[in-house]
């Protein structure tokens, strides 16, 4: 049995992981909580396994949406096509911009279901940390550092970006895991992507 409650009582959120916290953040948003609130509340709605992710020091956790969070993804449809948009973009401002597409409804996002958590082990956060010159993952005192808060319509895994799969293999250097190409999931992520759009 994978625990999740005793993963999360070894989990603090990294300073990168705070930009779910910023109105002006294109991705998932949680404006009704503060990260100290969400991290007190997050012991209470755990659920009672946790995923293996795409590296061993990689972790998914699903936990019923309790915020205000909405869904960062949704199938391209007849009806929201007309809303698809494309542009250059990075996550920080170390990384070089690369090309993505999203959805720009004219009315509100639906709430998500579920929040996906993304947990990287410590030693990978001071692996990265050290490699990029960063300071977003250091002083983390847990075995585990949320990265990601994914707002979704399902608890089950929603395959990683294509582009995020190439950024990892580029390496820690250029804002990656260091995690080497996998050209079978990187196909299915490219049919799950061909069908689905983020949400800003």
């Amino acid at each position: 049995m994978k625990e999740t409650k005793n993963i999360i009582k070894k989990t603090e959120i990294t300073e990168f992981a705070l930009r779910h916290f910023d109105k002006s953040f294109g991705g998932t948003k949680i404006l009704d909580r503060t990260p100290g609130q969400f991290m007190g509340e997050l012991h209470d709605v755990a659920t009672s396994e946790y995923i293996d992710g795409y590296a061993d020091f990689c972790r998914l956790v699903p936990v019923v949406n309790f915020t205000n969070a909405a869904t960062g993804v949704l199938p391209i449809t007849v009806e929201n096509y007309q809303y698809l948009r494309s542009g250059y973009g990075s996550r920080t401002s170390d990384e070089l911009p690369v090309l993505s597409r999203w959805l720009e409804l004219p009315t509100p996002k639906p709430v998500a279901s579920h929040l996906m958590l993304v947990l990287y082990s410590k030693a990978q956060l001071d692996s990265e940390a050290l490699e990029n010159n960063s300071e977003s993952y250091v002083g983390l005192g847990a075995d585990w550092g949320i990265v990601a808060i994914l707002g979704q319509m399902t608890a089950s895994e929603e395959p990683m970006k294509p582009m995020t799969m190439l950024r990892n293999a580029l390496g820690k250097g250029e804002g990656g895991s260091g995690v080497e190409l996998d050209r079978e999931k990187y196909k299915k992520a490219v049919d799950f992507w061909s069908k689905n759009a983020t949400v800003k």
